[in-house]
Order: structure tokens, then sequence, then C-alpha cells
């Protein structure tokens, strides 16, 4: 005869497998938490990290307080304008207006604050906005702002085209008088973070295109003519015509 199975090992059995499959999901659960408190922890890790380079932005010299834009004069008129080195309205403007922004600053009549944003490095193969912005701040660094600014217009490339190469700005501006520090600060790629808080302090103050100008806060039309005579409004001084 064959014998009956025991119930009470049977029932036995049962819970024992039912303890083994409890511990088993417990097990995978404390994983899966342990995993998820790892990958929270690289999440803030690498936002306090970023967070940190973020703020560490290198200031070329003769900035403004702000920080975000290059200062030449001391004239009792503020001039702000906001040019990318890729736009070629920019040119326009700069092309129009360099001449009589100029002789203000001779005459003393303008403070002149430039901010060289970096709007433009989708329409560039290879990031011509922002590494032309942060080059100027290289020559900012060695005394030469007005005049790199000068030769990055007349060597402006075509929007959709590769910009100069690194190699190509130092010498662009070694040529023009620059020295060996402006060649190394390009190198060091030492304002490409500048040129990136010029653009965000740009955005926040609402320009949205450049070239923007703005003559004691009040924005103004990116002209020769539309400058001299707002400048000569602030100062109470009668129109003059501008310099051809």
């Amino acid at each position: 005869m064959s014998k009956r199975p025991d119930k009470r090992a049977s029932s036995r059995v049962v819970r024992e497998q039912i303890e083994r499959e409890r511990r088993r999901k417990r097990t995978a659960w404390i994983a899966i938490i342990a995993l998820g408190a790892l990958a929270i922890g690289g999440v803030v890790g690498w936002t306090i990290y970023a967070s940190n380079r973020a703020s560490g932005v290198n200031t070329p010299a003769e900035t403004n307080s702000a920080g975000n834009g290059i200062v030449t004069g001391s004239g009792p008129v503020v001039v702000e304008d906001y040019v990318d080195f890729l736009c070629p309205y920019c040119k326009v403007y700069h092309d129009d207006a360099a001449v009589n922004v100029a002789k203000l600053l001779a005459e003393n009549k303008i403070t002149l604050i430039q901010h060289p944003v970096a709007y433009l490095d989708r329409f560039s193969t290879n990031n011509y906005s922002t590494r032309a912005s942060a080059a100027s701040g290289c020559a900012a660094d060695d005394g030469h702002f007005q005049e790199y600014v000068n030769v990055l217009f007349a060597n402006q490339p075509a929007e959709g085209s590769a910009g100069p190469t690194d190699d190509q700005l130092i010498k662009l501006g070694t040529d023009n008088g620059l020295s060996e520090n402006f060649a190394r600060c390009v190198r060091d790629k030492k304002y490409v973070t500048w040129a990136k808080k010029v653009s965000d302090d740009a955005g926040e103050a609402g320009v949205t295109g450049t070239p923007t100008v703005f003559v004691n806060g009040k924005k103004v039309q990116a002209t020769a003519n539309s400058i001299v005579a707002a400048v000569n409004n602030e100062a109470g001084a009668p129109t003059a015509s501008p310099t051809n």
C-alpha cells in the first residue's frame, strides 16, 4: 500500500517557498532602491558640479560692473550695443556707425559699452559666434578690443559656413598688433564661458536680436544718424550731422 501524503509536510514546503519568494522580492526591491539612490546622488552631484562650472566665468579687462560688456571711454552719455560677429546686419551697423562712434569717443561725449553676444552658433559649422566673442575678450585683455572688433567685421564669414579657426582668429589678431598673450588666451579658450554669460545676460535684458543699440537706456535704431541724434539729445546739444 502507498503512503498518504503528509499534509503537514506539504504545508511546510509551501510556506518555505512563499517565504523564499518574499525574501527574493525584498532583496530585489532593496537593490532597486539602492540603485535609485545612487542615480539621484549622481544627478545631484553633477548638478552641483555643473553649477559650479557655470559660475566660474573668467571676465576680461575693461568690463562694466555686470561683467558682460567691454567699456571704452568715460563720457556722460552711455551708448550700449549688442552685436554678434557672425550677424551680417551687425556688420552693416558697424560699417555705418564706427566712424561716428569713434568721433563721439574722441570728443569724450560717450561711454561705449559693447556686448559681443553669441546668438548665431547654429548658423556656423564651428561655433564661430562663441569663439569670436571669446577671442574679443582676449583682445580686451591685450588692450586692443576696438581694433579687433574692426578686424572681425572686416573678415566676417558667411552664415552657414565655417568661420575662421582658432588659429586663424589668432593670426587676425597678431597680424594687427596683438601679442602672444592674446594668442595664448584664445588657445586656452579662456573666455568661452564669458561669451555665454554675455549672451545669457543680454537675453535677460530683453535683447532678442542683433544689432541692438541703447543710448542712456533708451533703444534707438542701429544707425549712425540715430545714435548721433540720441547722444546730442541726451547731452542737450544741437543735433549734428553724422560724419560720412
